[in-house]
């Protein structure tokens, strides 16, 4: 439980220092973040597996870039149910969600090293 909350953490954060690397996102406060990470979290884990699936063969024709869209689309989403956190257009969020899942990413190596 601990873990899971501490990631939620690092991804609000990672979140907060988005708009630093890249101006086409803006995150106004630290619940903003808070908010955009669990939801953000929240698609993911639902939604993102379904279209995954939906799109599959576009994803197989394309050698898996068709992700990179999915990601971008639920990102832009997320921007849009989430007050205080905006992105600005398709572009925005598709360079948005690639910095994003790098900056959890590195983090999450970081911060949360496997064992064995």
């Amino acid at each position: 439980m601990l873990r899971l909350l501490l990631v939620w953490l690092v991804n609000a954060l990672a979140l907060l220092a988005l708009p630093y690397i890249f101006p086409w996102v803006k995150v106004d406060s630290f619940v903003a973040a808070l908010i955009a990470a669990l939801v953000l979290g929240l698609i993911n884990t639902l939604i993102r597996p379904l279209l995954i699936l939906l799109t599959l063969p576009v994803t197989l024709l394309t050698l898996g870039l068709f992700l990179f869209v999915i990601n971008a689309l639920l990102f832009w989403l997320v921007a849009e149910v989430v007050q205080g956190f905006t992105v600005t257009g398709f572009i925005g969020a598709l360079i948005g969600s690639i910095l994003y899942s790098l900056i959890t990413l590195v983090a999450g190596w970081l911060l949360f090293p496997k064992k064995g």
